[in-house]
């Protein structure tokens, strides 16, 4: 009997009790793989979740030094430059920056200005010689009219600005996200 039922249920391929087996095996690959991509989609999800509020958190931290006098290399709420303002924004969730707009703009991915979001960096040469980048802000807004940034001043220290200041938009150079 035994070898009766081993035929029966191995024996060829057309037989009923094989096509159960690759049927249940097949369906059972087939649950897996929408259980394993339910779960890679949910740590999708979930980092960026994550992201979406450090961002957020890092736009929270340096609107509080909204007011803040400018000082060249300062990194206090006693005086800070454009770089600092962003370093040190960045520095309090974990994110590592360099200390210069120049270098920033070298690091992350580049983006064109329509792609921007809020948490990209935005960078400028504001020099009378303008020759390479030497002022950064952050995305603190974006809508369909204009873009905000929050950055350091010379005259009036750290501040919100438009992208559709004709200042900064003759003066823009490009856009860089750092967090992905």
């Amino acid at each position: 009997m035994a070898k009766h039922l081993q035929k029966r249920s191995f024996g060829n391929s057309g037989s009923s009790a094989f096509i159960k087996i690759k049927y249940n095996l097949l369906s059972s690959l087939i649950f897996i793989a929408v259980l394993s991509s339910c779960g890679s989609s949910k740590r999708a999800q979930q980092a960026e979740l994550k992201r979406s509020s450090t961002i957020q958190n890092v736009v929270d931290y340096s609107k509080r030094y909204l007011g803040t006098p400018y000082k060249y290399g300062g990194t206090t709420s006693s005086g800070m430059d454009c770089s600092g303002l962003i370093q040190l924004s960045f520095m309090q969730y974990g994110v590592e920056l360099p200390r210069t707009s120049r270098d920033m703009s070298k690091t992350g991915k580049k983006l064109k200005l329509r792609q921007v979001d809020v948490g990209d960096l935005v960078f400028f040469k504001i020099s009378k010689n303008r020759r390479r980048i030497n002022h950064v802000g952050l995305v603190v807004k974006k809508t369909p009219q204009t873009i905000d940034f929050i950055h350091s001043s010379s005259s009036r220290g750290v501040m919100i600005s438009s992208i559709n200041n004709p200042f900064w938009k003759k003066n823009y150079v490009k856009s860089m996200r750092v967090m992905n």
